[in-house]
């Protein structure tokens, strides 16, 4: 079995999950007592958020990138993140390493594809919705149209990611909020919904909206980085 490694803490939520996932699906597979080979350096983040909140990209990727150089010296076979804002300096903090990156976008992309959809909306931090990287990277290399919220409801879906979700707040009134949002992007041509921050499915999921089709990027990811570990 390949060794997962796990660039992790945005959120120490989020990595749980992946952990949590990872193991399951291993376990699913395999039978038994059976759960994945592991290896997770975790960001502090106080100063994920920092660097996110503040546009210090350059900063941020360096701090990544010593996280990634000590995954590979400790043995893993390939990375992951467990951030989908993060990914947007992937080629900064993996440069030098030379184990892979195991991309979010990849089994995102996939999952759409699958359902043969053209056009998604994409929920996250505001770093990610007003970011051109997800976008170009669906779009480039799968041909999906991604569409964002407004600026208005991207700083709301930001600041429920960070003051509430962040901190394990899961409310009601948060829970509609979103919903609201995601109704007016289908009422603009969205056929899916990218929850595209790792914690946004602790928050809402398909349950909620049984006929748009939402894609958990926590699961898809965790699931296909499971199924990479046991590819041999």
């Amino acid at each position: 079995m390949k060794t997962v490694g796990i660039i992790g803490g945005s959120t120490d939520l989020a990595t749980v999950e992946y952990y949590k996932l990872i193991n399951a699906h291993i376990r699913a597979k395999l039978g038994g007592f059976h759960t994945g080979e592991i290896i997770i350096n975790s960001m502090n983040f106080e100063r994920s958020a920092h660097f996110v909140t503040n546009g210090l990209w350059d900063e941020g990727g360096e701090y990544l990138h010593g996280k990634a150089l000590s995954l590979e010296r400790a043995g893993a076979d390939f990375i992951i993140c467990v951030s989908n804002t993060w990914h947007r300096v992937a080629k900064a903090f993996m440069k030098d390493v030379n184990i892979p990156l195991y991309h979010i976008v990849d089994p995102t992309a996939e999952a759409i594809l699958d359902l043969e959809l053209q056009t998604v909306a994409l929920l996250g931090t505001k770093a990610t919705m007003s970011s051109d990287y997800l976008p170009n990277e669906f779009g480039s290399r799968f041909g999906i149209n991604i569409v964002v919220p407004t600026e208005e409801e991207q700083k709301y879906v930001d600041d429920v990611i960070f003051n509430e979700l962040a901190k394990s707040q899961f409310t009601d009134e948060s829970r509609q909020g979103y919903l609201d949002i995601v109704d007016k992007l289908v009422s603009r041509g969205a056929q899916g919904v990218i929850l595209g921050c790792t914690e946004i499915p602790l928050l809402i999921g398909q349950k909620d909206r049984p006929n748009v089709p939402m894609f958990n990027t926590l699961e898809l990811h965790a699931r296909s980085a499971a199924e990479k570990a046991m590819a041999d």
